[in-house]
């Protein structure tokens, strides 16, 4: 049980800083394709490239740590990202509607929130 989640929780990790890093290297594309965003200027540029890319960097580096050391801290750091962007996520339903594709980003913050406070609760802590 320890090593199936400690596998969803680094594989979930990697995701996350490999999504951060699509980010950090072409903020137009990754604004175009995963968020439905037309990324114009350097503003816009700069906003997409360094917000998104310290989310997915942050909370992916959070997963991976909390995985590999069983710190929970981290792992409570990295669901507590993922489940206040699940719930924006379902107050933005509520409000605007839903879109194609909606699904598939909430239920992997579903399961990363949860996992990552399964993990807290269960891997033993070593910093």
């Amino acid at each position: 049980m320890k090593i199936a989640l400690r596998i969803v929780l680094a594989l979930g990790g990697l995701l996350l800083l490999y999504m951060g890093f699509g980010f950090l290297t072409d903020p137009v594309s990754a604004g175009a394709d995963f968020l439905g965003l037309a990324v114009e200027g350097a503003h816009a540029t700069t906003s997409v490239r360094s917000d998104f890319t310290a989310f997915f960097g942050v909370s992916g580096a959070a997963f991976l740590w909390g995985a590999w050391k069983q710190y929970g801290a981290a792992l409570v750091f990295g669901a507590a990202l993922m489940l206040v962007t699940l719930a924006a996520r379902l107050v933005s339903l509520a409000i605007d509607g839903s879109f194609d594709g909606y699904i598939v980003p909430m239920v992997v913050e579903l399961v990363l929130g949860v996992a990552g406070l399964l993990g807290a609760k269960i891997l033993p802590e070593k910093a």
